[in-house]
């Protein structure tokens, strides 16, 4: 029995400095690759980053200028042809912000959803400002008084829904920079 003993002795005196120098160096390796992991996504995050910022500025600078570009006093001046009727002045500016807002459509998703809401919102307001104004008029009639009348109508207005765009544009774009 003292043989089996001295044996056994012997097999703890092995497996147990084995053991401690495998879970040493199991522990250190796990921290040193838990580490490795971390600063991989840190330079992940970094990278996308410098990725994502410069679009999502782009996409706010776009944005401001589908605004500018849908304003009516810019739009009138675009798109106002001698010798239109009332009817073709109301469609040619809603088709025209039509078409501006299907350009600008893909900077969605670089803004938070609040503020295409916005967007979207204030594209309606301006269709539904150019349906409003013409709705009292002879459509037959001559363009320049639908141009005339909007121009009359926003000078008595304090802020547009594209006020209310272009600052929440500016607002989100300083966030990121912040």
């Amino acid at each position: 029995m003292s043989e089996f003993l001295s044996f056994m002795l012997e097999i703890i005196k092995l497996t147990v400095p084995g053991l401690l120098v495998f879970f040493t160096t199991y522990y250190l390796l796990r921290q040193y690759l838990n580490g490795q992991l971390r600063l991989k996504q840190v330079e992940n995050k970094q990278n996308h980053q410098q990725t994502t910022i410069p679009l999502r500025l782009q996409a706010y600078e776009r944005l401001s200028l589908f605004c500018e570009r849908i304003a009516l006093p810019n739009l009138l001046l675009r798109v106002r042809k001698e010798g239109m009727t009332v009817a073709e002045l109301k469609l040619s500016l809603i088709l025209a912000i039509q078409m501006e807002y299907e350009h600008n459509i893909t900077q969605q998703v670089y803004v938070s959803q609040q503020l295409w809401q916005i967007i979207k919102i204030a594209r309606d307001n301006t269709v539904g400002f150019v349906s409003a104004v013409a709705e009292n008029l002879d459509h037959k009639g001559d363009g320049r008084e639908l141009a005339e009348l909007i121009l009359r109508h926003l000078a008595n207005q304090d802020t547009t829904g594209l006020d209310t765009a272009l600052l929440a544009i500016g607002k989100e774009a300083g966030a990121l920079l912040g």
